[in-house]
């Protein structure tokens, strides 16, 4: 694939004592590392991956474990959010970078959040995309929210929610897209084809529900609680697509009480799937941030 000049290859790489697939564009010892969410895969970043390597990084888009041509463990311990930031501290160990650029999004949002949590001095920057910080998300909750959440708590049960994804058929995964985005030709049969593909692996769509269970009845939630939330120092720009079905607006409150140094722009014309939805606006704004520069509003975006 090359958008922008920049080609995006692939590899398979050995971290944290796994192997991982990992989509790749640009060189260099600065790292972009780019985690993808659920039911999502390396793909949701294609039109991030080419302007950052523009920029002067080298870009690194992990399937995360479970997820295409990576380590696909099968117990829900092993989805544990520990075993998740180990990943990335693997990720990063392996790229023998000399600075980080961590950038989230959905569940990657959730592991980069802790993550930069319990490694004050690892990170250069954070990016974070449509996941509340998880001290918000606990003070922010409300009944709207938990009736958005419902999913979350479906996903717990064992087996039956892999049997009714799969009785509706992997198609349906592709549509979840188109059919909750905002500019829905970005989410053509083609994209549809790639997330379809990818849940339909032998034992994905189990991998992928199994990070709601450690997290929830696993007990994540509240190990991650116990050891508290300290302040993040790094730099953090945070993105979020105002029209979020699964996540409110609300829940993002208050952010400014546990980052030091926050950029935080709304899009009111994207989704949840925020980078892919208005790639243009998200790919602006990293710019600028990037530069050192004031990133502007979307407003000011349409306008220009």
């Amino acid at each position: 694939m090359t958008e922008c000049g920049q080609m995006i290859e692939h590899e398979m790489i050995v971290a944290n004592g796994h192997r991982f697939g990992v989509a790749t564009c640009g060189e260099g010892d600065r790292l972009a590392l780019c985690l993808h969410g659920f039911p999502e895969c390396w793909y949701s970043w294609r039109h991030q991956m080419p302007v950052l390597a523009s920029l002067g990084y080298r870009v690194w888009a992990p399937d995360l474990r479970g997820y295409g041509q990576s380590h696909r463990p099968p117990r829900v311990a092993d989805y544990a959010i520990e075993a998740l930031m180990d990943d990335v501290a693997g990720f990063i160990e392996a790229a023998g970078a000399r600075s980080v650029f961590l950038l989230g999004h959905d569940w990657g949002a959730v592991i980069a959040w802790l993550f930069a949590m319990r490694n004050p001095g690892a990170l250069e920057r954070l990016s974070i995309m449509n996941v509340p910080h998880p001290a918000c998300a606990q003070s922010n909750f409300s009944l709207r929210q938990l009736v958005r959440s419902w999913y979350a708590l479906f996903f717990q049960i064992p087996r039956l929610p892999e049997k009714l994804l799969e009785w509706r058929g992997f198609d349906s995964i592709g549509r979840i897209f188109a059919e909750t985005a905002v500019h829905p030709e970005r989410f053509d049969a083609e994209v549809q084809r790639v997330y379809a593909e990818n849940a339909a692996r032998p034992g994905g769509m189990t991998a992928m529900l199994n990070y709601y269970r450690a997290l929830v009845r696993g007990g994540g939630i509240r190990r991650q609680r116990a050891l508290g939330y300290p302040v993040i120092e790094t730099p953090t720009l945070m993105i979020w697509g105002e029209q979020d079905l699964a996540l409110t607006r609300e829940t993002t409150y208050g952010t400014e009480r546990y980052v030091a140094d926050l950029t935080l722009r709304y899009l009111r014309d994207a989704s949840h799937w925020v980078q892919q939805d208005d790639p243009e606006t998200v790919n602006r704004m990293l710019e600028a941030w990037l530069a050192g520069e004031r990133v502007p509003q979307a407003s000011e975006l349409r306008l220009g």
